[in-house]
């Protein structure tokens, strides 16, 4: 959600797989949603009302569908308002701006979302869901994808480039979470077994942060060694040069 803005130091280079299914699907969604992105202009919405809303939108779906287990239709309406993510940039675009201050609501109003997702789920096994292994596994899944963005943010904010995306991103935790639970609600229709699909998805999602975690903590304690070294050799190039000037 938000307004693109360009970005500082270098980006960690994706999967040719990432790359290729952020393309392609990117490209799909630009035709399918220009006209009403171009519509939402005419009527004078901003990209950050549609920010706005489609953040509350996935707030609403996950925190009072989610802890009463109805993982079906919260799943749907989450689904409906997280396309936000790509009107508002795509209204963007078709205006010309490109803000810093939309890149950071964008990703403020992400980490809202993301806890509201989680800590949905979290509700659910704390309550009627009857299950506080699962429950700490939702808030762990919560926490560390916050703490997974924070390390990349903080690492790029002291000059480092924090170049690794690691095993499990945004996107993969979202994905991997609402398909599960979109499905697990189908046990409500009848669908036997299926509700196993959710836990499966957040232990997933819960490995795959820690490891990703670590791979940003790591990747950033490198960069910092080698820039630390680096500062020192051209400080001591330069003693050299002054010695040598002073003869």
């Amino acid at each position: 959600m938000g307004q693109p803005v360009a970005t500082r130091g270098r980006a960690a280079t994706p999967t040719v797989g990432k790359a290729m299914l952020n393309k392609y699907a990117r490209a799909f969604f630009t035709r399918v949603l220009t006209p009403f992105a171009a519509f939402l202009i005419r009527r004078g919405v901003s990209p950050d009302t549609v920010t706005l809303i489609g953040t509350a939108g996935v707030v609403a779906g996950a925190l009072v569908f989610y802890p009463r287990g109805e993982f079906f239709w919260g799943t749907v309406v989450i689904t409906l308002f997280v396309f936000s993510d790509l009107v508002d940039g795509n209204m963007a675009r078709q205006l010309g701006r490109s803000s810093r201050w939309g890149a950071f609501l964008d990703s403020t109003l992400d980490r809202v979302a993301d806890g509201a997702i989680f800590g949905g789920f979290a509700l659910w096994y704390a309550g009627g869901g009857d299950d506080n292994v699962l429950c700490a596994v939702s808030i762990f899944c919560l926490t560390s994808g916050q703490v997974v963005s924070y390390t990349k943010a903080r690492g790029e904010s002291i000059g480092l480039p924090v170049a690794v995306n690691g095993l499990v991103e945004r996107a993969e935790r979202l994905v991997v979470s609402l398909v599960a639970a979109g499905l697990a609600g189908l046990h409500t229709f009848g669908v036997p077994g299926i509700q196993y699909l959710l836990p499966v998805a957040l232990w997933i999602v819960a490995v795959g942060s820690l490891v990703t975690l670590i791979q940003r903590v790591v990747t950033v304690r490198r960069e910092s060694a080698e820039a630390e070294a680096e500062a020192e050799a051209e400080v001591q190039q330069a003693d050299t040069r002054g010695s040598e000037a002073a003869k």
